[in-house]
């Protein structure tokens, strides 16, 4: 036993001089960024060609706020073959699931842009819209840990328009050149290949550790943001800063905003975790079954539009892809609806073959110099012409635009179209084909750019922590809690200690409260000093209510689903007067009971069953009513997945209406002692208009700290 301590202490100590030699050979950026430089015992990082790399950070440009230069071959070898990795599944954003639709413009916009879409009050664009996860393969399930794709395509007059966000506002990197290096991070390992659609394993944390301006979104994608209960209850972003250009010329900067009209919602971890089980393709049903029911999901598309005063004096970059501007400085403004109503049909031909590039934009709408953004324009078409197999991704009827077209191209892999006649060239004389239109074309804002050509990182993408640390501060306790317990859970999963240090020191820049309880639990016996920050924490940053899920809740039960555990001899009074009020509240429900076939009612009617105890757990519900009869509940009393049912909806904070025949249960589930205001008894018609009444709060995130499932989620006082 002596040796194996001995050799134990022995290996820590090589750990613990490994780890100061490798950061001895790490050195910080004006930009906050971590360069790990070569000496004589490491190699060289080179192109493919073999030629050194100086910069793997930053990608070339003009200026330090200035645009991506084509000429950057190194970024262009690199992203291209990320680009090329993987066939014919897409690299990120693999799982997916779309609809189609409309976007009605509410009021014209045309002081601010020329874009067509949004001259006319009250007209409608064909819309096509694709969820999806980033890290997970095609058949990895929907309730990851992840950021979720909201991409959207309108087919507007001027050609398509795809606004390619995220249900996240920010994002991990601040540059492209680092796009394939935080994908690869966070994939399978490729020694291995696992883990399949989670961030919990050395590499990711390994990678955001040495990655500061990674913090805000980190913060994000640890919080309930990264398990929405639905796509229809999420938000969307379009990340970037872009900008509205009128009929002038003149030029105003905007940020994009989808707002869902049902209220944000997510889910529980442990939720998440057994829905998977459940149902893994949650996500994708209830986009379905709701569509298909005829309750259209709808968003309104708002707005953050500002000048480059506002941009001056913002107290950060606008171009930082790693920032937001909170609402509460720059209140969003409604354009426009966008409303989903049909499915595809076929979901090879539309949904996997569809093709969005952030470079698709109509006259009126153009580009700010936001290096990600730059990077995005440059590396779409590429991957999506290897991912379809040609350049004539638009001849597939998803990706073709719905206004006329006319061009010259032709040839190539899979042509379905080409030019008529002898033309295919232009200037011609024989006066056939289009033409170029310098009223009607394409003009970039012709803004002034200038400065050195190298690789830089602005001075003002530097402070990688202010707004990480406003984000935590802007959520209710309970989600901080959720956060903390994230970030302890993540972190446990890795095997390396000196980055689950390297991370909790990172954490002390954003709350020290977090970063205790965080390293605490990991069992730190002494806590790691803060990291080096390029920029300091500032303290007097405003919460902003805007963030949170909690205060952005629905306050209704609209869209939801009620799950009814119902018996034979349920009351027939009760339950009719019970999916009458959801019907009306235009929620919906289904029955689970002891056979699929269903049960017989109190006044003898048969009641169709939805799902079996064993198949419908209530993990698939936004809440739960109990309605088993006096001679019924000892069918079920004994059964394990009738006791889970009970106890998953405590444990996940929901309500719970029961009648008098449910205690039993409620006792052998074992919160008969625990009933709070979220456990309701319905023994009449208006106990259950009250209960229908209560269920737009969704949780009761009050009984969360008495619940097992949550303690490590609580913070150490």
């Amino acid at each position: 036993m002596a040796k194996r301590t001995s050799k134990n202490a022995s290996a820590a100590k090589s750990n613990a001089e490994a780890a100061a030699i490798h950061d001895q050979k790490m050195q910080r950026g004006e930009g906050g960024e971590l360069h790990q430089f070569a000496d004589a015992d490491s190699p060289v990082l080179t192109t493919a060609q073999g030629g050194p790399v100086t910069d793997d950070q930053n990608s070339l440009r003009l200026g330090a706020r200035g645009p991506l230069l084509v000429e950057d071959f190194h970024f262009r070898e690199k992203i291209f073959h990320f680009d090329h990795e993987r066939i014919p599944e897409r690299v990120v954003h693999a799982r997916g699931y779309g609809a189609h639709g409309y976007f009605e413009t509410y009021n014209s916009l045309a002081a601010y842009t020329k874009a067509d879409i949004f001259q006319r009050a009250g007209e409608k664009t064909p819309a096509f819209v694709r969820f999806s996860t980033v890290a997970g393969s095609k058949g990895s399930f929907d309730l990851a840990r992840d950021v979720r794709g909201f991409a959207v395509k309108l087919y507007t007059r001027e050609g398509n328009w795809d606004i390619v966000g995220n249900n996240i506002p920010v994002f991990f990197i601040q540059d492209a050149i680092k796009f394939p290096d935080i994908i690869h991070s966070v994939k399978p390992e490729p020694d291995s290949a696992f883990p399949q659609a989670q961030s919990a394993h050395d590499n990711f944390w390994d990678f955001i550790s040495l990655t500061p301006e990674s913090m805000h979104m980190i913060m994000w994608v640890m919080s309930d943001r990264a398990i929405p209960r639905s796509f229809r209850f999420m938000e969307g972003f379009g990340v970037h800063t872009f900008r509205l250009v009128n009929a002038k010329d003149e030029s105003t900067f905007v940020k994009f905003h989808w707002k869902p009209k049902l209220g944000l919602q997510s889910v529980a971890w442990n939720e998440a975790v057994k829905i998977n089980g459940a149902d893994p393709d949650y996500h994708r049903r209830d986009l379905w079954e709701a569509i298909k029911s005829g309750n259209f999901p709808e968003w309104e598309l708002c707005l953050q539009l500002f000048d480059q005063d506002f941009a001056d004096k913002f107290d950060f970059d606008i171009l930082d892809p790693t920032k937001l501007i909170p609402e509460e400085i720059l209140p969003v403004q409604p354009v426009g609806r966008l409303v989903l109503d049909r499915m595809p049909d076929n979901f090879f031909a539309e949904t996997e073959q569809v093709a969005f590039m952030t470079q698709n934009v109509p006259p009126g709408i153009d580009f700010s110099n936001d290096p990600l953004l730059q990077g995005r324009n440059f590396s779409y078409l590429d991957t999506q012409i290897k991912r379809l197999g040609s350049t004539n991704v638009t001849h597939i009827p998803i990706n073709a635009p719905k206004c006329p077209f006319q061009h010259f191209q032709q040839d190539g892999h899979m042509a379905m179209r080409n030019p008529v006649g002898r033309v295919n060239y232009q200037p011609n004389s024989w006066g056939e084909g289009p033409r170029e239109s310098p009223t009607q074309g394409f003009r970039h804002f012709a803004s002034e750019e200038q400065g050195p050509k190298a690789r830089l990182r602005p001075e003002s993408f530097a402070d990688h922590y202010s707004q990480a640390r406003q984000f935590y501060i802007s959520q209710t306790v309970a989600e901080q809690h959720h956060i903390s317990a994230a970030l302890t859970f993540e972190l446990s999963k890795v095997k390396t200690p000196v980055i689950r240090e390297r991370m909790v020191s990172h954490l002390f820049n954003i709350d020290e409260t977090l970063a205790t309880t965080v390293g605490t639990r990991l069992g730190f016996k002494t806590m790691p000093k803060p990291a080096d920050a390029a920029m300091p924490t500032r303290q007097d940053l405003e919460p902003s209510p805007a963030l949170s899920i909690v205060e952005n809740g629905p306050k209704r039960f609209e869209g939801r689903k009620l799950g009814i555990l119902a018996t034979d001899g349920v009351e027939a009074v009760l339950l009719n007067a019970l999916t009458a009020a959801l019907t009306k509240e235009k929620a919906t429900f289904e029955i689970i009971a002891p056979k699929i076939g269903g049960v017989t009612a109190s006044d003898g009617h048969w009641v169709e069953a939805h799902q079996m105890i064993d198949g419908g757990p209530s993990v698939l519900y936004d809440a739960v009513v109990l309605f088993p009869s006096a001679d019924g509940i000892d069918d079920i009393v004994q059964e394990a997945a009738a006791r889970d049912f009970v106890a998953d909806a405590f444990s996940h904070c929901k309500f719970i209406g029961y009648s008098e025949a449910a205690t039993p249960l409620l006792e052998k589930a074992g919160i008969a002692g625990n009933i709070d205001g979220g456990v309701i008894r319905i023994a009449s018609v208006k106990d259950v208009r009250a209960f229908i009444g209560d269920l737009g709060k969704l949780r009761i995130w009050a009984r969360e700290p008495s619940v097992k499932l949550s303690k490590a989620s609580t913070p150490v006082k």
